[in-house]
């Protein structure tokens, strides 16, 4: 009797039983469901939901690789150990192992901690409710690496991703439930209830806190700086990155948001699989670079003057906004979640163009938090069954209208 057989049988036991959902989950997430509809109309189809988070894994591993890297790469180079890479991907000194092993030290306790946190809330409430656990947490434990800092401490993540699970999404329902991102929830409660962990110009490169503490009062401060492109800008300084290192990735930065080459693709590949919706993704794009360009056009009519706090970034050039900080990042991985998205085709464009447009007001009227993707995506969550609500609600009258035109 294979393996496969027996925990069939141990999942016959437990049937009934109050640990049924935890045991179940376990065995679906090693074998395939062997249960199948007798009777009814029903639709066959290869996809479901399991296969359906593992494709936006697949989507996002490119990123979890890549970060790796460049946390080691970032933190040699802070401590003065390296040479800025002159070849991009095709440097042997970014591609180092001693790289990748400060990479694999301080980003695979975050996933750990991510998944295990939060597979642990999950499977609580799957046997106090007595419902199945379901797969919608295995994209969630994912992105929430990705989207920290390096040196975020791990109980912070542990007591954020609670917070996340519970009041993000099982207090909705859970999985399909849920009004809000839980990945953007776990973000939005550690930068409102930890925000000198989540902003400045160390906590991005590891280790940049404690050598700031160790030589704060001697020299070399620039040698410990881990200062974003955002937040170099937000202070009027002049950034030291040319456009290919900030697309390629070669930037401090959350850990799986600096390679916008990385998630175009991973973008691309959504698209393919039709998981990621291109309406979204393209309207929010746009939807930047309109407000891009309002405040280029309102730089070039010296509306605002050089000294301005805002200048710096309203002075940025347009399309740069796409390459630097979590703008791509939030907006093909999170943006797009179905769930939390508009579902209807005019109010993706609407919801995506909304999103692009406030993420780039936020970024430059709040210098304190130039990101501003995860705030917009947020606030567009909680609008977008409205705006579902007005296009359905539109489409009725227009279907009215015809009505009586023909029987008038």
């Amino acid at each position: 009797m294979g393996l496969k057989d027996k925990l069939h049988k141990l999942k016959l036991k437990y049937k009934g039983k109050k640990m049924a959902p935890a045991f179940n989950a376990i065995h679906t997430f090693l074998y395939l469901p062997n249960e199948t509809t007798h009777s009814g109309s029903h639709v066959r189809g290869a996809d479901d939901l399991k296969r359906t988070m593992n494709t936006v894994i697949m989507a996002l591993l490119p990123c979890l690789i890549f970060g790796m890297f460049n946390a080691g790469y970032q933190h040699h180079l802070a401590a003065g150990e390296i040479e800025a890479v002159a070849n991009g991907f095709f440097s042997a000194g970014f591609w180092s192992i001693d790289n990748l092993v400060v990479g694999l030290w301080k980003v695979l306790p975050l996933v750990v901690i991510s998944y295990g946190v939060g597979l642990g809330v999950e499977f609580l409430f799957a046997v106090i409710k007595g419902h199945e656990v379901e797969e919608g947490y295995l994209v969630t434990g994912m992105l929430v690496p990705l989207i920290v800092p390096i040196d975020t401490p791990l109980w912070m993540l542990a007591v954020a991703v609670i917070f996340g699970v519970v009041i993000g999404k099982e207090v909705f329902g859970g999985t399909g439930m849920n009004i809000l991102n839980p990945a953007l929830t776990i973000r939005a409660f550690l930068f409102f209830a930890y925000p000198t962990w989540m902003s400045g110009d160390k906590v991005w490169v590891h280790g940049a806190v404690e050598r700031a503490g160790e030589i704060a009062g001697g020299a070399q401060l620039d040698a410990i700086s881990g200062e974003t492109v955002l937040g170099s800008l937000a202070q009027g300084k002049e950034i030291s990155y040319s456009v290919a290192d900030m697309f390629l990735g070669f930037i401090p930065g959350s850990v799986g948001e600096t390679s916008a080459v990385l998630i175009l693709l991973g973008g691309l590949f959504l698209i393919f699989t039709k998981i990621g919706s291109w309406r979204i993704m393209a309207s929010a794009v746009l939807g930047a670079l309109a407000m891009g360009l309002i405040f280029n056009g309102v730089v070039n009519a010296e509306w605002i003057s050089e000294g301005s706090k805002f200048y710096s970034l309203m002075s940025t050039e347009f399309w740069h906004h796409l390459i630097i900080g979590g703008f791509a990042f939030g907006v093909v991985f999170m943006a797009t979640d179905p769930v939390t998205a508009s579902q209807t085709n005019k109010g993706k464009w609407i919801y995506g163009f909304l999103i692009g447009f406030i993420s780039i007001l936020i970024r430059v009227f709040n210098p304190a938090y130039p990101e501003g993707v995860m705030l917009a995506i947020l606030l567009m969550n909680v609008f977008a069954p409205t705006i579902d609500h007005y296009v359905v609600q539109g489409n009725i009258k227009k279907r009215m209208k015809r009505l009586k035109l023909k029987t008038a």
